[in-house]
């Protein structure tokens, strides 16, 4: 978890770092990935039961029952997974068709580690008047930040095609984690209703 303090603030040190150890999948989500998750699902879930959120649809401050708090966030942290494990997956595809040789645990590492600022700035998320985009957009920002300086240097692409393989992983992490965002802002923002599984489309005015 505080390696994502690292990777924001001292990037090169700890992309050095992981692309010495390569360590396994298995490593990177239980000591990077879970903790950074479940950091982010307890505050943001505490935030929602204490505060609510603000619904501007509908011009209120929506108190959230702690059950439905807890079934959210378990639903969000599978998500945020399996966004992850997708954006790794897309990743390995991607580095074939530049005719690379890395393996799925280098695509992982890149990905996950790169997803740290995104996962940690969730915090934000507990303010009951915060955007559930504001997070986001700066989290993704840094994440591509992240994923500038940590790329070349785990996967190690060859120089003609490094540039192209690292806007082909923005593209990707952009609209899979936006996809996830869209999700679960529907949700905080009133127009799905996750206890009686209704959805509330908006329509402009």
């Amino acid at each position: 978890m505080i390696k994502a303090f690292f990777l924001i603030f001292e990037p090169v040190v700890a992309w050095d770092r992981i692309a010495q150890s390569r360590r396994s999948v298995g490593f990177i989500v239980a000591i990077q990935l879970l903790p950074l998750i479940v950091l982010g699902s307890a505050v943001e879930g505490w935030g929602l039961a204490q505060w609510g959120k603000w619904q501007p649809d509908f011009k209120r401050l929506r108190d959230f029952p702690r059950a439905e708090v807890i079934t959210f966030e378990i639903i969000q942290s599978l998500l945020l997974i399996i966004v992850v494990l997708l954006c790794a997956l897309l990743l390995l595809k991607i580095c074939q068709t530049f005719h690379g040789r890395n393996q799925y645990r280098e695509a992982f590492a890149v990905i996950a580690y790169s997803f740290s600022p995104l996962l940690l700035l969730r915090v934000m998320d507990a303010a009951p008047m915060m955007s559930p985009w504001a997070g986001w957009i700066f989290g993704i920002l840094l994440a591509i930040w992240t994923l500038y300086q940590g790329l070349p240097r785990v996967l190690q692409p060859d120089p003609t095609h490094a540039f192209g393989l690292y806007l082909s992983t923005i593209i990707v992490i952009v609209l899979t984690s936006g996809m996830e965002r869209e999700l679960t802002s529907l949700y905080l923002q009133g127009n799905f209703d996750l206890h009686h599984f209704t959805f509330r489309p908006t329509f402009p005015h």
